[in-house]
């Protein structure tokens, strides 16, 4: 199994990657839009997801922005928590 397909290990992680996957972004992609040189972007959002490293907290709000996600939900460990923290924040952009 390739390291690109392997399972998250931090929550963090494990909640990028998903979020990642809903949205059809590409490591590159996620890096670049946080301001990550392109040249290593892919590898560090990929260690960020595999929990090689975790985000340091500026690092996570521009994470959370570009995915489109409330702070709290990359690392809430209640995935039915989670789901209710992204429907608040869509309930929130519409007012």
């Amino acid at each position: 199994m390739s390291r690109e397909h392997a399972q998250p290990t931090s929550l963090v992680g494990r909640r990028m990657r998903q979020r990642r996957e809903e949205l059809g972004l590409s490591l590159e992609k996620v890096g670049v839009a946080i301001g990550i040189d392109e040249s290593s972007a892919r590898a560090r959002i990929s260690r960020y997801e595999l929990g090689v490293h975790e985000p340091p907290l500026p690092t996570a709000c521009l994470l959370a922005e570009v995915l489109g996600v409330p702070l709290a939900f990359l690392y809430c460990e209640d995935d039915m928590v989670a789901k209710l923290l992204m429907k608040l924040h869509h309930l929130d952009r519409l007012s």
